[in-house]
């Protein structure tokens, strides 16, 4: 395999001149670890590796090709630290770290990010917590203050009011994302199963409900005290920076901040069952489902890598085992096999999604994936199946350096895990000499006759569907009596300059708007490109004017079955075949349909787009169409129907825009289709379809690579033989009158929350119109984290894990909608919030300092925009696609400097009346309907 990295690591007293400058002029107390840079031509994240004397771990990655800096704080805590009963509270914390500190107000950090015109968010796992920021260059020292101050000031502003309000967020936001979700309590309860008890896996991270309810504000500042200090921190910061000076500022904001108590390594003891262990779970799904896992090592185990390339070829796409034994032959819907790891243990963990069709029972499933097992050491390991992972693997590793967030966050999970940024090229060293005998002896060791976890998950009062009896009931451990463990430091910080001011911002930068190129293949094809050379790769997209708003209403779901069905054979070569060409390049090649355009996506490797482009003109120009793949992928998109009318956000979605557009409009149906419509589907319809959807005059093509136009457009000659007319989209029908003012109500049993949408027709998409200024109108209603309607039913309420609104636009028509996933007990009260806002901000407006945020946030964060190949091509599809000047961003930046508080507010006046508005609530019927009532709305009931 081709080695992409060599990376070079020089240690501090080696290093050449730059690194002696750097050195020379350190700060006092801080020291440079090491160098690493890489040779001319070579791909890997180069870094400067320095410790403060406090313990801190500072990381630092240049990268000058945009005008922005990513800054990680990573601890190394997650819920593995916490302890029996104490569940929960690495991520409790991390909301709690959005809070403000001594100097920093409440929800004042997420104001300055978003003013600054960036992004920021956190996340928790097993092992780690972090906090990221993505902001224009000029504002980094902002950030550093900002991150400073919470790591060694947060305890002062530590309130239990704050604490309150972010226990109820998160149980909103353990409501949304697991209990009102299909499947959504399954890993917890499959990892009580797997893990000892006790272990430190065993517990969801989001944390039990009662662990959450019996927690304290004491608890939380005990746990802060414990994990949160810089010897258990690595700060990050990758981007257009000047060095010496983000040093300085580092060890001013950082240097001073105490150590905190001394963290150790946890042990790695490998996870062992001494029985295969059955549990089950009816949950409000349609599709059975059945999960099972083997533990085997944790992660950088010498056999990690061995493992990964055996769970591939188990299950790892269709290539594999366990697709041609259960989803090949029609008796799962979807099957996979992986062998995730995290810090202490990994699994080598299988799932298939059974077909009611084929019954649906489980034993079979288990039955049909024992038998893959057995048939893989039958089989054996070829030499393609070990290219095929490594060349993948290599393809990743190049693709994940597309973004400076992607190689910040490589670097700091590296460094916290591991104390090692610098692991790519061990890992790509570590999967090129796995050999045949290593899967063979990991497969031995790990899998065959082993016990194993085997879940199973089915429809409510269906039970005789599960695999097995359940034998295994998880042991309730004794709670412990206090969140950590050991003698917490009490030091009052004093800091030696004044905190409370926010540093000053430098000169924004301009943003490095892509150097766009267009031109024409000789059959008329429109192709727009621009040459990034920061990776070898190639992303192209074909868009195809048409996708689902070109089918009847009664053939909903065609645009998307015909999509997948290029997905699968083709005139020369089965679905299997074509698949492991792309897998043996590393590349992808997907056919997709969405609401107005069909799409063909490539991503590759540039020294395989030749290859890959004839994978896809074979796909393309000699479909298969073969009867056996469409009997399977209808009744793989049919059931797919059927699974996601069991989640409420797909049914609040389906029902809104029926009542928006209407049922007899394409608008109004999902492009998924209807049980029904995509029923009556045959092949020759899907046939028809790609004959009138597929022609080359429907075409026009966005790129971006590493290749200047004059060699990457001969490569473009197959194209360039596509014919066919354009085809013409027909008229839309009549909508409906709006009953503005009606409740519409979705009974939804025993949801766990509510799904609220509040929504209106609005305006059609334009850059530099009534629909962009729109767009800034709503900015502070509901357009930020900050704005009116989020700190309202989150922050202040409590009711809700996030709220928003949001004007969104096509060519033809556009939709204003306020939507949220309330608590269930406060699903009045929060519709009653929406509307007071709505009302309130249509009436009076916005204010002169909303104007200024939003000012300031948009205008900024333009510096964000052109990053990575997907946001340079989304920009060019947008001038492509409604045909705008290459310049429309900046015609925007200057409506954006130049529009007034009364044109605006005039608009909120026009588009925001509450009158015009439906309201949507999916919900549990017998419990919110009462409380509706009050409200004094007429209330529907709709049944979908």
């Amino acid at each position: 395999m081709k080695k992409w990295i060599l990376a070079v690591a020089i240690s501090a007293a080696l290093a050449g001149c730059a690194a002696e400058t750097i050195t020379t002029n350190l700060p006092v107390g801080m020291k440079l670890i090491e160098s690493v840079q890489l040779a001319d031509s070579q791909v890997g994240i180069p870094y400067k590796k320095y410790q403060l004397a406090n313990g801190l771990t500072v990381i630092l990655h240049q990268d000058s090709s945009d005008p922005l800096v990513h800054v990680d704080v990573t601890y190394h805590v997650g819920s593995a630290r916490e302890l029996a009963g104490r569940s929960g509270f690495a991520h409790l914390f991390e909301h709690m770290m959005f809070q403000g500190s001594e100097h920093v107000a409440d929800e004042q950090h997420f104001e300055v990010v978003t003013e600054a015109g960036g992004t920021l968010n956190g996340s928790t796992n097993t092992d780690r917590t972090n906090y990221f920021e993505t902001v224009p260059s000029n504002q980094l020292e902002k950030m550093l203050w900002l991150e400073s101050d919470r790591m060694g000031f947060l305890l002062p502003a530590l309130t239990r009011e704050k604490f309150e309000v972010q226990r109820e967020t998160v149980k909103n936001e353990r409501a949304q994302r697991i209990d009102n979700q299909p499947y959504g309590r399954m890993t917890e309860r499959f990892n009580q199963a797997l893990y000892p008890a006790g272990h430190p896996y065993s517990w969801p991270v989001i944390g039990w409900p009662e662990d959450l309810n019996r927690a304290t504000v004491d608890d939380v500042k005990h746990f802060f005290q414990r994990w949160y200090g810089p010897n258990n921190a690595t700060l990050t910061i990758g981007g257009d920076f000047d060095e010496i000076q983000t040093l300085a500022w580092v060890n001013k904001y950082f240097g001073e901040v105490p150590r905190g108590p001394e963290v150790l390594p946890e042990s790695t003891t490998l996870v062992n069952l001494d029985t295969t262990r059955y549990i089950s779970m009816e949950d409000n799904v349609h599709l059975p489902l059945i999960r099972i896992g083997f533990p085997t090592v944790y992660a950088r185990h010498p056999d990690e890598a061995a493992l990964d390339l055996l769970g591939n070829i188990l299950g790892g796409g269709k290539t594999s085992l366990v697709y041609k034994n259960l989803v090949k032959e029609g008796y799962a819907v979807q099957a996979s096999v992986s062998h995730p790891c995290q810090e202490l243990a990994c699994q080598m963990s299988i799932y298939a999604l059974a077909n009611p069709q084929r019954g649906g029972k489980l034993a079979d499933l288990e039955q049909r994936i024992l038998d893959s097992i057995n048939e893989f050491e039958q089989r054996g390991v070829t030499d393609e199946d070990l290219q095929k992972v490594k060349v993948q693997f290599e393809a990743d590793t190049i693709f994940a350096l597309q973004s400076v967030k992607g190689k910040v966050s490589t670097l700091a999970l590296n460094q916290t895990l591991f104390d090692n940024p610098d692991l790519i090229s061990a890992d790509l060293a570590r999967y090129e000499n796995v050999t045949k005998d290593d899967v063979m002896r990991v497969f031995k060791q790990y899998i065959k006759d082993k016990p194993m976890v085997v879940m199973s998950v089915v429809p409510q009062g269906m039970t005789a569907l599960a695999a097995h009896p359940d034998n295994f009931i998880p042991e309730d451990l004794p709670i412990a009596q206090t969140a950590v463990e050991g003698q917490l430091p009490t030091p009052k910080l004093v800091s030696s300059f004044d905190r409370a001011k926010m540093p000053m911002s430098g000169a924004a930068p301009m943003p490095k708007v892509p150097k766009i190129w267009t031109t024409k293949l000789v059959n008329g094809i429109e192709v727009m490109g621009t040459q990034s050379t920061e990776t070898p790769t190639v992303e192209l997209i074909v868009y195809l004017n048409g996708g689902h708003r070109l089918v009847p209403v009664e053939k909903a779901g065609l645009a998307s079955l015909t999509a997948e069905m290029l997905n699968e054979s083709s005139q020369k070569r089965s679905t299997e075949a074509l698949s492991q060409a792309l897998e043996m390049l590393g590349s992808t090649v997907d056919f997709g349909a969405s609401e107005y355009q069909s799409t063909i996506k490539i991503s590759t490797l540039t020294e395989h787009l030749d290859e890959t482009l004839a994978i896809m003109e074979e796909k393309l120009f000699q479909p298969g169409f073969i009867e056996a793949d469409f009997v399977r992928v209808k009744q793989q998109q049919l059931q797919q129907i059927q699974h996601m009318q069991s989640n409420p956000s797909y049914l609040a979605n389906s029902a809104l825009f029926s009542l928006l557009y209407g049922k007899n409009n394409a608008l109004g149906v999902s492009d998924s289709g209807t049980l029904d419509s995509v029923a009556a589907l045959t092949l020759d319809d899907v046939k028809a379809f790609y004959a009138e959807q597929y022609r080359g005059a429907n075409a026009k093509i966005i790129t971006v690579a590493n290749l200047p136009e004059s060699t990457l457009l001969p490569k473009l000659a197959g194209l360039s033989q596509w014919k066919g007319e354009a085809t013409s989209i027909p008229a839309l029908k009549p909508f409906p009158e709006l009953k503005g003012g009606t409740i519409y109500l979705i009974d939804k049993p025993g949801a766990a929350q509510s799904v609220i949408n509040i929504a209106k027709r609005a305006l059609p998409y334009d850059a530099t119109g009534g629909y962009f200024k729109a767009y800034l109108m709503n900015y502070p209603l509901g357009g930020a984290f900050n704005s009116r309607i989020n700190l309202n039913l989150r922050e202040n309420k409590g009711y809700t894990y996030g709220a928003r609104t949001t004007f969104s636009g096509g060519a033809e028509v556009g939709d204003f909608v306020a939507s949220s996933d309330v608590r269930t007990d406060v699903t009045a009260k929060a519709v009653a919030e929406f509307i007071k806002e709505i009302n309130t901000y249509q009436q009076m407006g916005m204010t002169d300092a909303e104007l200024a945020f939003m000012r300031n946030s948009v205008s900024q964060g333009q510096a964000l925009d052109y990053e990575t190949p997907y946001q340079k091509a989304g920009f060019m599809r947008m001038i492509q696609r409604y045909q705008l000047s290459q310049d429309f961003t900046a015609l925007q930046d200057k409506i954006i400097k130049t529009v007034t508080k009364d044109e605006l507010n005039a608009l909120a006046a026009s588009e925001l009346d509450i009158k015009q508005m439906v309201i949507l609530v999916v919900g549990d019927k017998a419990k919110i309907e009462t409380d509706l009532s009050t409200l004094g709305y007429p209330i529907e009931t709709l049944v979908l």
